[in-house]
């Protein structure tokens, strides 16, 4: 039985799956160590952040789900109603 770290390099020598990795690594994980950073800080839950953001549990978890998955990708407006209620605020740059 293989281990995860060789069939991990197993895959990564293809190179479309090294593309995609390399872009996922560039482009997503920033964004979703902030959201796991801030929400740790805030030490909230679900329910406390639903409550704060006017909604329902399974709606935060299905954001929180694609802020992970990246599918469907949450609208700015839903993205600053959940930064509201974790204590942050969303900034958007071009750079």
């Amino acid at each position: 039985m293989r281990t995860y770290e060789e069939m991990k390099a197993l895959a990564l020598s293809r190179s479309a799956v090294r593309t995609e990795y390399e872009r996922i690594e560039r482009e997503e994980m920033p964004l979703l160590d902030m959201v796991l950073t801030a929400l740790r800080e805030a030490g909230l839950s679900q329910a406390q952040i639903a409550e704060r953001m006017g909604t329902n549990v399974p709606a935060v978890s299905r954001l929180e789900k694609a802020l992970i998955t990246g599918k469907p990708s949450p609208s700015i407006a839903t993205l600053q109603k959940y930064a509201a209620a974790i204590g942050k605020h969303v900034e958007v740059r071009f750079v």
